[in-house]
């Protein structure tokens, strides 16, 4: 079985310090429009943020950093196989950024059949461009990931995927690209364009 992630950690610098989680797109938070999207995908969902969400949370559960200082979305990641590690027959955890309102329906199908054949780890990709966030982690690379960060050399996600192993999995790009994430306010400005084309 697959868990899910929504990677919520980010420190919002280029949207004014907001957090982005809560930022509204077409009268719903960021944070409930990809819960909404990637929540029937999964057997479980929870939100990786060091943020104080209360009711904002929507009832999932909420898991903080484990690691000091900030490691960024890797944390978030690593976060989220601890707590995918305790759920009974849960093998794999599907992990995206809480920017990407437009995450596609079969995200975490297409990922889990690349990984049907053994990858270590699959990463969206559309328009020929990785999406590091958008993946699919078995949750036995708990400690091989508990090690790098240890490590120290290295926060990024993709530095973390190639030593790993993974497959890109295409998803097509048709009328706008799925994977577009919002991290400024004219970002925002794009996605609701995108939103009221699609109505």
């Amino acid at each position: 079985m697959i868990a899910g992630v929504i990677l919520a950690g980010g420190r919002s610098s280029r949207m004014g310090g907001r957090d982005k989680a809560l930022v509204e797109l077409g009268g719903q938070c960021l944070l409930d429009r990809l819960s909404a999207r990637l929540s029937p995908q999964v057997f479980a969902l929870a939100i990786n943020t060091n943020a104080e969400l209360g009711d904002r949370a929507g009832g999932l559960p909420v898991l903080p950093d484990l690691f000091a200082g900030f490691p960024g979305p890797l944390a978030g990641i690593h976060a989220g196989l601890c707590w995918a590690s305790t759920l009974p027959a849960v093998t794999h955890l599907a992990t995206a950024s809480v920017d990407t309102p437009f995450l596609p329906a079969d995200f975490v199908a297409r990922l889990a059949s690349a990984c049907a054949d053994g990858a270590p780890a699959a990463l969206a990709r559309s328009a020929g461009r990785l999406h590091p966030t958008c993946a699919l982690w078995p949750v036995a690379l708990r400690a091989r990931l508990e090690a790098f960060l240890e490590g120290g050399t290295s926060r990024k996600v993709m530095t973390f995927a190639e030593i790993a192993g993974y497959v890109a999995v295409d998803f097509p790009a048709i009328t706008f690209d799925p994977f577009f994430n919002i991290n400024t306010p004219e970002d925002l400005a794009t996605a609701a364009a995108f939103l009221e084309a699609q109505q």
